[in-house]
Order: structure tokens, then C-alpha cells, then sequence
């Protein structure tokens, strides 16, 4: 039977490139991203591409839009084999057009954290574990050397590694791997974090099913 990836957070980086990834070993792919022009364009480059494929919108500061998505894709697909979160807001502090004050980092923890683990509680129960769930999470090297000029992102970060590293521990005994690849540098094509090169370590996290974490 087809296996199901659900990417939370597609686009042109690393998203659509993990999903490509998984699609060209035979799973089908259900895109979740705000922009629901920009998923109708992701969708038809995955069809050219001949990769079965699906998009929701959601909207990660608001979780739910993400239990609605979520509800559709089991209702319609079943529950999915892989969950990969791969959202964060990684604008640097400068270029901020609001005050950097604790209400900013709420609304940054709710998106780059809270609502990670809001998207693994929609998957993980009696079904994920039977299919051997796996939930993947791109990680950041400020969560390891964090930054002033990224400091609501470095924060973040550091919160979702510790959640991801928690998780793995407590899940294992459910029979559901969860690995972060912690990304130290900025995602580019043609430099050493190329999103084709991220591409592979997720598929070796889910072949391996080893540590929580890889640094790549």
C-alpha cells in the first residue's frame, strides 16, 4: 500500500525538495503551506513530475486550520506515514517592521515551536504507531550558537530541539521515530545546506530511524 508524507510548511527550500524526495520512492505527497496560490503551483510541478499529490491550506499560527487539514487528510488519505514540519520564521531581527517585545515571541514560538507540536498531535495514536510512524523536523544551528540579531528564531530553535530530543525518547517506545536535522547554515541551492543535500539526510533519518539528531 502507498505511503503518505505530510510536509507542514512546502515551498521552494527544503520543503518541496523532502517531499520531492519521499515522492520519488512511491509515497504520495500532501502539501500544507498559507499561500494557496503558491500550493496550486507546487502541485502541478509535483503532478508534472508524475508524484501523486494533495495541498491544504493552513496557517501554523493558527493551529485549527492545521487540525482541520489534518482531519481532511485521514478522512481522505488515512493517517499518514510521515510527518515532516518544516516551518519557521527566519527573517533576521532587523528587518522586523513590529517592536521585538514578548508578545513577538509568543506569536514566533507559537509558529516555529508550538505549532510542531501541535501538528504531531494530530498524527500520533494507535495507527501511527502500527504503520511505524516517523515525524522529521528542520532544526537550526542557532538553536546550538544562538544569535542576538536572530534571537526570537534562536530561542526557538533551542525550544524545538529540546522538544524534538524529549519526544524521540518518550515515542521509541511507541514504535514512532522523531529526528530533527539540526541545519547549521542558510538553506541555498549550490552550497553546502543546497536543499537537495537536506533532501537525502531526511530520507537516511527515515530509512535509519537512528539518533534524534543529525547536524548537517
Amino acid at each position: 500500500m502507498k505511503k503518505t508524507i505530510v510536509v507542514v510548511g512546502a515551498g521552494n527550500g527544503c520543503g518541496n525538495r523532502v517531499a520531492e524526495k519521499f515522492g520519488q520512492n512511491d509515497f504520495r505527497v500532501v502539501l500544507m503551506a498559507r499561500n494557496a496560490e503558491h500550493l496550486a503551483q507546487y502541485e502541478q510541478e509535483f503532478k508534472d513530475k508524475g508524484i501523486e499529490v494533495y495541498t491544504k491550506v493552513v496557517d501554523a499560527a493558527k493551529p485549527e486550520t492545521v487540525t482541520e487539514a489534518f482531519d481532511e487528510v485521514k478522512a481522505e488519505l488515512g493517517v499518514p506515514d510521515v510527518l515532516f514540519y518544516n516551518v519557521g520564521v527566519t527573517i533576521p531581527d532587523a528587518n522586523l517592521t513590529e517592536a521585538k517585545d514578548a508578545e513577538l515571541l509568543m506569536r514566533r514560538y507559537q509558529v516555529d515551536v508550538a505549532g510542531a507540536y501541535h501538528a504531531i498531535q494530530q498524527v500520533l495514536g494507535e495507527e501511527f504507531s502500527k504503520k511505524s510512524g516517523t515525524i522529521l523536523v528542520t532544526g537550526g544551528g542557532l538553536g546550538l550558537y544562538p544569535m542576538d540579531e536572530f534571537l526570537p528564531l534562536s530561542m526557538d530553535k533551542a525550544a524545538l530541539r529540546a522538544m524534538c530530543i524529549a519526544l524521540h525518547n518518550k515515542l521509541k517506545e511507541q514504535n514512532v521515530y522523531v529526528g530533527t536535522l539540526t541545519v547549521t547554515d542558510s538553506i541555498i541551492p549550490g552550497t553546502r545546506c543546497d536543499p537537495a543535500l537536506l533532501a537525502e539526510d531526511f530520507w537516511k533519518m527515515y530509512v535509519e530511524r537512528g539518533e534524534c539528531e543529525l547536524v548537517h
